[in-house]
């Protein structure tokens, strides 16, 4: 399976950044999302961080990787302390690398939920069926094998339900950024690709030619937020500072409240709000059940097990997150 298939260069990089990080007391590394624009994304994080150095009295630096592996590997190993991850990677944080929630993200009409995509060139003729056909006749882009909206959501509400694995259903498929799947799909190079709402937004304020380019065949139910993820370990005046930070950022009046929502729409955030327990819910549950297709479809009585007894888990940990009257 495509999101099973971890990025070996990645876990590399990482382990080699580990060997040769410096310890320096007075820097925070924040890493970003592998899946977006590293040249945009940093451009329009920088202003936040800035602010954030400014306030902390820490020196604040950006951190990049090829893929979500190496983010994540680099937050095991310490060599980053604080990052912005989508919903996959922040259940990957917690569970592999000593990470907790310090706040989840919210977009400016204050939503705290997207939607993964599957976007087509206008004028293809493309649509959703032809996809489902699996006729191997189009080639199709997906996201980095960790990613939410990119991978995990359309294998999830799309394809496992209807029993299609994406590698023996298109004539290729290829592991590519949603901005890279964005240009393949405007400019012919592959027929269909993942995409996301945030990033759509992107590249219409950011490159309409492109973006107009698109059309959009299918999309996913509501998917939570990407999140601000910091290490347990990390000495608990500066989480304070970090949390205090994040929370009331874009929030006081006046010229430095203005400019910070102007930092914030750059983003296209509205702020950044506690996470609740149920917040990654969603996301566990797709992720089990992923599990358990491909344990399904390795024909493994044991592994089946296991899957289904870790499926079944996970949903009464949902079902006890959930008001009684919804039980």
């Amino acid at each position: 399976m495509i999101r099973r298939a971890l990025t070996a260069l990645g876990l590399l990089a990482a382990l080699v950044l580990a060997g040769c990080g410096k310890d320096e007391s007075k820097t925070l590394r924040f890493s970003f999302e592998s899946a977006s624009d590293q040249g945009g994304m940093s451009q329009r994080w920088q202003p936040v961080l800035d602010d954030l150095q400014k306030q902390s009295g820490l020196k604040v630096e950006p951190f990049f990787a090829s893929n979500y592996t190496a983010v994540i590997e680099a937050m095991r190993f310490n060599q980053v302390q604080v990052g912005w991850f989508s919903a996959l990677p922040t259940l990957e944080a917690i569970r592999r690398a000593d990470g907790e929630i310090l706040g989840r993200i919210t977009d400016e009409g204050g939503a705290r939920d997207y939607e993964s995509v599957l976007i087509v060139r206008k004028g293809s003729g493309i649509t959703l069926a032809d996809v489902l056909k699996c006729d191997k006749r189009l080639n199709f882009g997906i996201g980095d094998a960790r990613s939410t909206s990119g991978t995990l959501a359309p294998m999830s509400y799309l394809f496992i339900p209807r029993n299609i694995d994406p590698q023996n259903c298109f004539k290729v498929v290829r592991s590519a950024s949603h901005q890279a799947n964005l240009f393949a799909v405007a400019n012919g190079v592959v027929d269909v690709a993942t995409n996301n709402s945030v990033g759509l937004q992107f590249a219409h304020r950011d490159e309409p030619a492109a973006a107009d380019k698109i059309q959009v065949i299918w999309t996913s139910p509501p998917l939570p937020e990407s999140s601000i993820v910091v290490r347990k370990d990390l000495d608990p005046a500066i989480k304070a500072k970090l949390s205090h930070f994040f929370l009331t950022y874009g929030t006081a009046p006046g010229p430095d409240g203005d400019r910070e929502r102007r930092n914030l729409k750059a983003l296209t955030f509205g702020g950044f709000a506690a996470a609740a327990p149920d917040y990654l819910d969603p996301v566990k549950q797709m992720d089990a059940a992923e599990t358990l297709y491909d344990a399904k479809k390795a024909g493994d009585p044991a592994r089946i097990a296991a899957a289904q007894k870790a499926y079944d888990a996970v949903l009464a940990d949902i079902a006890a997150h959930q008001p009684t009257a919804q039980r």
